[in-house]
């Protein structure tokens, strides 16, 4: 998980705004904003996002309070030299399951990551745990519904006190790009690796999602699990000679066994698993949409505001251009929420620890014992391909406009109303179970979606 970068939101004040509507007339109302050229450019560290003033509200500020107040105590484990890490895991009900190691040199705790030594990372719905070797501190990501991806460390020395720090420009200037959908967020990368650890850049890198090319995954990564015919980057180092078209991918193929490449004993299970990033690869690009959609969408409505004052028109209305921009957000979110573009497994894939067995049951089940954390893994990731981010926090919090828009898209689709061809993945039974599980199990949902 890496990069971020900055995006940049329209925002005026009502001097400019006169000036625009001053020089295009009342039309301007009725036309697709063109905020690179109309409006002034703003940051989420200014209003109405505030990234590095507003005070978070997420999991880590929740375990904080009941560290302070002797509610919850955290172990250290000093036998194996994890520090915090089982205690904050078992705390935050994160899965061991979920580890997996990556060992490029492409993190915070740069010169205790190698081949020898890999970065353990561990998830759950919101949360994200990185472990180093020696390193000084754990790594923490949480998902806020109102702020995105917030970044912490927990020091890794003993303290009657432990406290999460909260990290705001340290981790932003890097986890703040295009790479990230231009938001506080995650991103996993694949690259060619060297002796070290170190990315040999001339040869590129990849960003890895559920759309990605198998052979384009994982590079950097060790990877346990079968995959049959299918081959990727992980489990392998790039060596003199090596190139990107030549790389025998083959040598980090179905490895059940990691130990022929480190000592797995080191960490607090021995797998890397395939299923757990795969997942992981879905998750954090959904992360990082449902945050760009909230801060498209609170931006958005601070714009029809001042527009509507200005005009005098009522609070609530909605002109051609804020709908527009609202069903931007809303349709972006919602075609990755269908895996539309999923890559087709051509083999089936299959994990070695208790990850694939876990994973579902955590998740909500209709009547008939469906989920969307239900695992397909013979063609695609999940037998209901629809996110199980669905029931987060972050996405009931999304503005409301931006909600009424994804729901009425997901609607359309799953009744069959619209058949785009970027839905032809989803059958009728497909779109008819999503439907019936998401009745049965989501709350919320507007009172039109009834069978």
């Amino acid at each position: 998980m890496h990069a971020f970068e900055v995006i940049r939101f329209a925002s005026q004040s009502k001097k400019v705004f006169l000036r625009g509507l001053r020089s295009i007339g009342l039309c301007f109302v009725c036309c697709c904003i063109q905020t690179s050229a109309l409006f002034g450019q703003v940051s989420f560290e200014e209003a109405p996002i505030n990234y590095n003033t507003s005070k978070p509200e997420n999991l880590i500020t929740r375990l904080q309070k009941k560290l302070d107040a002797g509610k919850v105590t955290l172990s250290y484990d000093r036998k194996r030299r994890t520090g915090y890490l089982a205690s904050v895991l078992e705390s935050l009900e994160i899965p061991v399951s979920s580890q997996v190691l990556v060992f490029s040199k492409t993190s915070l705790q740069v010169k205790h990551i190698d081949p020898q030594s890999p970065r353990a990372l561990y998830f759950n719905d919101d949360l994200y745990i990185g472990f180093v070797q020696g390193g000084s501190v754990l790594e923490v990501s949480a998902s806020d519904a109102k702020l995105g991806t917030v970044f912490y460390t927990l020091s890794q020395t003993e303290s009657s006190k432990p406290a999460f720090v909260r990290k705001t420009f340290e981790c932003t200037q890097c986890h703040a790009s295009s790479m990230t959908q231009g938001v506080p967020g995650h991103i996993m990368r694949s690259v060619y690796p060297g002796p070290d650890g170190m990315p040999v850049f001339r040869e590129g890198t990849y960003r890895s999602d559920h759309s990605s090319p198998f052979e384009e995954r994982w590079g950097g990564w060790y990877v346990s699990g079968t995959h049959g015919k299918m081959r990727h980057m992980g489990n392998l180092i790039f060596r003199s000679g090596d190139s990107s078209s030549n790389l025998n991918r083959d040598r980090g193929a179905n490895a059940v066994d990691l130990e022929r490449w480190f000592d797995t004993e080191e960490y607090l299970t021995p797998h890397s698993d395939i299923v757990s990033l795969m997942v992981l690869e879905h998750q954090t690009k959904m992360h990082n949409l449902i945050t760009r959609a909230q801060f498209e969408g609170r931006i958005t409505e601070r714009d029809a505001a001042v527009m509507n004052k200005m005009l005098e028109r009522k609070a609530t209305f909605q002109s051609d251009s804020t709908k527009r921009r609202f069903a931007s957000s809303a349709n972006r979110l919602v075609d990755y929420m269908l895996f539309v573009d999923e890559l087709a497994l051509e083999d089936p894939v299959r994990g070695v620890s208790r990850f694939q067995t876990e994973f579902p049951l955590a998740g909500p089940r209709d009547q008939k014992g469906r989920s969307l954390r239900d695992f397909d893994l013979e063609q695609r990731l999940f037998k209901y391909p629809c996110s199980f981010l669905i029931y987060s926090e972050s996405f009931d919090a999304l503005p409301r406009p931006i909600l009424d828009f994804v729901y009425q898209r997901l609607w359309d689709i799953l009744t069959g109303k619209e058949q785009g061809k970027q839905y032809a993945h989803l059958s009728a039974e497909d779109r008819r179970a999503i439907l019936e599980i998401l009745i049965e199990t989501k709350p919320g949902l507007p009172k039109y979606w009834k069978l």
